[in-house]
């Protein structure tokens, strides 16, 4: 069976046009493969650029947990706790009272305190009303009030001078956390 020119030359033809078409097929698949080859790799660098960034973050980061709990602690011990309110006002009244004796300050009077609570954390508010033969009696107190573990916070403070004396009255404020209620931060 011999071929013709003719027909050689369509089959010729006919594979040039196969090649051309099978050569257009294979490079568009490579083009596809090699974008996405590209966006692939482009993920991968992203992805540890991001690893890298929580990497370089992660010294900072433990720096802020630690400081956060560090203020957690701070704020534990300048809460009052007990368990019962009357007992955290006791303590309170107690604290201001000795404060006020370390200092060489008489007390003259201390009144009931009130209480303001909010979300369940107690505001205790205590008046104590003294006396002192010198004003730095009283800086020593308020001194003392200053650096007083549970934190008392002064909100009302007024002093007066007679020939012999000062007279003062002080309103400090707790914050407290009844043990019935105590929960993490």
């Amino acid at each position: 069976m011999a071929i013709s020119s003719r027909e050689r030359n369509l089959l010729l033809l006919l594979a040039a046009v196969a090649a051309v078409f099978f050569g257009s097929f294979v490079f568009t698949a490579m083009g596809e493969w090699d974008g996405r080859r590209e966006a692939l790799i482009g993920n991968l660098q992203l992805a540890v650029e991001r690893e890298q960034r929580l990497i370089d973050d992660e010294e900072a980061l433990e720096l802020q947990r630690a400081s956060a709990e560090d203020r957690e602690v701070d704020m534990q011990l300048g809460i009052f706790s007990g368990a019962t309110i009357p007992l955290i006002e006791a303590a309170i009244q107690q604290d201001l009272s000795r404060y006020a004796r370390e200092s060489g300050l008489t007390v003259n009077s201390t009144r009931l305190a009130d209480r303001l609570e909010t979300e369940g954390w107690p505001l205790i508010s205590q008046e104590m009303s003294f006396r002192a033969t010198d004003a730095n009696r009283t800086v020593a107190f308020l001194g003392r009030l200053s650096e007083s573990q549970p934190r008392l916070r002064v909100t009302d403070f007024s002093i007066s001078r007679s020939r012999t004396q000062y007279s003062g009255a002080i309103t400090v404020v707790g914050f407290a956390r009844p043990a019935s209620a105590a929960a993490p931060f």
